[in-house]
């Protein structure tokens, strides 16, 4: 922007929104694009295959929304965040809506998901789309795909923090150099 280019950005939380703002980027709606050229973002996992697990920041939904509308998604990582098997370091966020947050959690525990209404301050964390955050335990996911599929099925659930197939280029630090990884093919 400094140097003299258009850029337009997609945000993904208001939080990136008041960045971009004063950096002078123009801003708008994923409504107002059929694609975006390039998507960045961190992840929180992220397996052999490429598969991520994200949402630890809170706006796993509108992530997902960017990165798939994204021609080209790139995941910035340092080497702490590869896994062998997604799930098994941390927990998998869950946004559900206000109205179903203790179904919902109540739901994935009796699935055998624990889960925790994330909280700060002492209240329930809100995510820019007003819903809240539900932790879950999960344990190393043979099938993200289907455990993607099966969460959402859950009434009053927005999007888990799966983010499955959508090939990204991975650029890992690993605290001397940064490397490509090239996802394996799935069996």
């Amino acid at each position: 922007v400094a140097a003299g280019l258009d850029v337009r950005g997609v945000p993904t939380s208001e939080a990136t929104a008041a960045l971009a703002r004063g950096l002078g980027i123009k801003l708008v709606s994923p409504d107002d694009v059929e694609a975006v050229d390039i998507a960045i973002d961190g992840a929180d996992e992220v397996d052999p295959r490429g598969d991520l697990i994200k949402g630890y920041g809170g706006a796993l939904v509108r992530e997902k929304v960017v990165a798939a509308l994204a021609r080209r998604f790139i995941v910035l990582v340092g080497a702490d965040k590869l896994v062998p098997v997604l799930g098994t370091r941390g927990r998998l966020p869950v946004e559900v809506i206000p109205f179903a947050a203790i179904a919902c959690r109540r739901w994935l525990e009796a699935r055998g998901y624990p889960a925790e209404l994330r909280v700060a301050g002492g209240a329930p964390v809100v995510t820019d789309n007003g819903n809240r955050i539900l932790d879950c335990r999960v344990g190393p996911i043979a099938d993200p795909r289907a455990l993607d599929a099966t969460i959402r099925a859950l009434p009053g659930v927005v999007g888990t923090g799966l983010f499955v197939g959508l090939a990204p280029t991975v650029l890992m630090w690993d605290g001397a150099r940064c490397r490509m990884l090239r996802p394996e093919s799935p069996n």
